[in-house]
C-alpha cells in the first residue's frame, strides 16, 4: 500500500517560536491517563521526574467507561493455550502468535497487581468471579461493581498515582503534536487554558492517547476519543498499521435523541438473547455459538437482520434470566435502561451496533518501541500485534496493563542511563526543531474564533460520512466517494490554524478518517472487522499487515 496516498497538511498543527514559547524539562513525559498511561507511570524509576498529560480530568478515559472486565486464566479447567486459541481465533489470521502468549501469560499477574493496588473484583464463594462473552472458550473475564470494572480500576490506579510525588498529573492539557529533532521524539508542545502553549522536553516519551471512535456517528466512545495520538504520531513520521480495523461493538443502547450507552458483552455472556422486532432470536441463523460469536460476526449479522426487517435497531432480551443474577452483574445497565423507563426484567432493551475500539494505530514491539527512537507506545493508540483483525472481548484493558507496564519500565530505564542533553538542541532560533518551518500553506490563516467554519457541523458531517461508507461493511465505490468527500474538507479545514482544541480535534481526525479510507481500500477481502461487500470472502494471500508512513 503506498505510503504517499496520504499526506498531512502540515508537520505541526500550529506554527511557534522557540523563544516565546515556555519551555520545561522532564525525564519522562506520558500522553494520557487512562490504563496504559497510569500503569506506565506507575512503573517508572522514582528517581525520575514524570509529567503525565490528559486532556481531560484524570477519571475521564475509554477505560473507566469499559464495562465487561479483564480477561485471564484463573479457573483451574482453563488454561494459558485456551486463551492463546481463542485470541487467534477471533484476530483472523493477524495476530501475532509471539505477542498473544505473552500478554496471555502476564494475564493473572497484572490482575493480581492490580488488586495490591486496591481494586475490588468481584467474588463468588471467596474466589474471584469470572464471566464468559463472546469468542472465549472459558469463563475467565474478572469484573467489578457488576458492570463497571473500568469505573473501578482506574479509581485504584488514579489514587495510587495521585500520591506519587515525582510524578505531576496535568489535567485539561491538550498535546498538539509531538517534537522531533533529527528523527528522534524529544517530547511534545502542548496546551491548556490557564499557560497556553508550552514545549515539554523529555529524554523518554510514552503516548497513551486512546482511540478514535468518535469518527463515527454511532459510537460507544466519549467525546475525547478524536484520535489525536493516530494524528500526531502519523506527523511525527511513526509507521501505523492495520488502520482499516475498527471494532464495532454488537450492542450499543438505541433510543432516539439520546447519548448512546454501551451494553456490556458479559449481558450475552450470562445468558441473554438477541432477537429482532419480529421477537425471532436470529444469531443461531447466522453462527453455531449465536450470541457468543465474536463481535465482527455479531455486528454484521445485527446489521443484516436490521435490512431484512426494515427495522431501526434489534432487541436483548434478559428477561428469561434470574432477577438476582441481573440485579447482582449489571446494575450500571439496569440504571442507565431505568432513565428511558425500560426494566431489564420486563422490557427489551433496543441495541444496534456502534464503533467501539480502534484496533490499527501506531506499530510497537514487544517492548512497546515505536518506530521512532525515544517513543514509546502502549494502549488503544498502538498496533501491538494482540488483537489481530478482531479484538477478542475483555483483552483490551489486559493489554493496556501488559504495555503500559513494558512502556513505563523501558521508558525509565532508557532515561536513567540518559545524561542530560537538553541543552545540546538548539532551541535558540525558529525553525531549529525539524518542521517548525513548515512549507504548507499557513500564510493568511485564522484562529478559530475568527473563522467561518461550523467546526460541529464538519464533525456531524465527518461522522455520518463515516458512518454510511465506511463501517460496518463497505466497498469500493463508497470508499472512494468517502475518500474524495473527506479529501475536500481536509483541504479546506487543514490551511486554518486554530486556537482552541475543537479545530484541533477536527484536523486530527480529518487525518485519520483518511488513513482509515486509504488502508481499507487496499485491503480487498473481507476480515475480521474489515468486511468488504464486494470481496465477501477472506484471502489468504492477504493475511498481512498493511503499513502508512508520512511520506512528507
Amino acid at each position: 500500500m503506498p505510503p504517499s496516498l496520504v499526506r498531512p497538511k502540515r508537520r505541526y498543527l500550529v506554527r511557534f517560536n522557540p523563544k516565546r514559547v515556555p519551555h520545561l524539562f522532564t525525564d519522562v513525559l506520558i500522553i494520557g491517563a487512562g490504563i496504559s498511561g497510569i500503569r506506565a507511570a506507575l512503573a517508572i524509576d522514582p528517581r525520575l521526574n514524570v509529567v503525565l498529560a490528559t486532556k481531560d480530568v484524570l477519571k475521564e478515559s475509554n477505560s473507566a467507561y469499559a464495562q465487561g472486565g479483564i480477561a485471564g486464566v484463573f479457573d483451574p479447567v482453563d488454561h494459558f493455550a485456551n486463551h492463546v486459541a481463542d485470541t487467534l481465533a477471533a484476530g483472523k489470521g493477524l495476530c501475532d502468535r509471539d505477542i498473544v502468549e505473552m500478554v496471555v501469560r502476564e494475564a493473572p499477574q497484572r490482575i493480581g497487581e492490580l488488586m495490591t493496588m486496591g481494586a475490588h473484583f468481584d467474588r463468588a464463594d471467596g474466589e474471584i468471579a469470572l464471566t464468559q462473552e463472546g469468542g472465549h472458550s472459558h469463563r475467565r473475564v474478572v469484573h467489578a461493581l457488576g458492570d463497571a470494572t473500568g469505573k473501578e480500576v482506574m479509581r485504584a490506579l488514579i489514587e495510587r498515582v495521585r500520591g506519587l510525588p515525582q510524578i505531576d498529573v496535568w489535567e485539561r492539557t491538550f498535546t498538539i503534536d509531538l517534537l522531533t529533532h533529527e528523527g528522534e521524539c524529544r517530547g511534545a508542545l502542548v496546551w491548556n487554558a490557564s499557560h497556553g502553549k508550552t514545549f515539554v522536553w523529555a529524554k523518554q516519551t510514552i503516548l497513551a492517547t486512546g482511540g478514535a471512535g468518535r469518527l463515527y456517528r454511532e459510537t460507544t466512545n466519549p467525546e475525547i476519543a478524536t484520535a489525536d495520538g493516530h494524528a500526531m504520531a502519523f506527523r511525527a513520521g511513526c509507521e501505523l498499521r492495520d488502520m482499516e480495523f475498527m471494532q464495532f461493538h454488537p450492542t450499543v443502547l438505541y433510543i432516539a435523541g439520546s447519548s448512546r450507552h454501551l451494553i456490556s458483552e458479559a449481558a450475552r455472556g450470562e445468558g441473554g438473547l438477541l432477537r429482532d422486532c419480529l421477537g425471532h432470536r436470529f444469531m443461531p441463523d447466522y453462527d453455531p455459538a449465536a450470541e457468543l460469536a465474536p463481535r465482527d460476526i455479531v455486528s454484521r449479522s445485527i446489521t443484516r437482520q436490521m435490512e431484512k426487517t426494515r427495522h431501526h435497531c434489534v432487541y436483548l432480551d434478559l428477561t428469561h434470566l434470574p432477577k438476582s443474577l441481573v440485579m447482582e452483574r449489571f446494575p450500571h445497565i439496569r440504571q442507565v435502561c431505568a432513565q428511558f423507563g425500560l426494566d431489564l426484567m420486563r422490557d427489551l432493551i433496543p441495541v444496534r451496533p456502534g464503533a467501539h475500539y480502534m484496533i490499527g494505530g501506531v506499530t510497537i514491539d514487544k517492548d512497546a518501541q515505536t518506530s521512532v527512537p525515544r517513543l514509546w507506545a502502549a494502549g488503544e493508540v498502538t498496533s501491538s500485534g494482540l488483537h489481530g483483525a478482531n479484538r477478542l472481548a475483555s483483552n483490551s484493558l489486559l493489554e493496556g496493563l501488559v504495555f503500559g507496564l513494558r512502556a513505563g519500565r523501558n521508558a525509565s530505564a532508557a532515561a536513567c542511563g540518559e545524561a542530560d542533553q537538553f541543552t545540546a538542541l538548539p532551541l535558540q532560533r525558529e525553525g531549529a526543531i525539524s518542521g517548525i518551518n513548515d512549507p504548507s500553506p499557513t500564510e493568511g490563516t485564522v484562529p478559530l474564533e475568527d473563522s467561518s467554519l461550523k467546526l460541529d457541523d464538519l464533525l456531524n458531517s465527518l461522522n455520518s460520512e463515516m458512518w454510511r461508507k465506511v463501517g460496518i461493511e463497505r466497498n469500493a465505490f463508497d470508499l472512494e466517494s468517502a475518500r474524495q468527500q473527506i479529501e475536500f474538507w481536509d483541504r479546506y479545514v487543514g490551511p486554518f490554524e486554530f486556537s482552541t482544541t475543537k479545530g484541533w480535534e477536527l484536523q486530527n481526525l480529518l487525518l485519520v478518517a483518511r488513513l482509515m479510507i486509504t488502508a481499507a481500500i487496499g485491503r480487498n477481502e473481507s476480515r475480521g472487522t474489515h468486511a468488504r461487500s464486494d470481496f465477501p470472502q477472506t484471502d489468504p494471500a492477504q493475511a498481512n499487515h498493511a503499513s502508512l508512513i508520512n511520506p512528507s
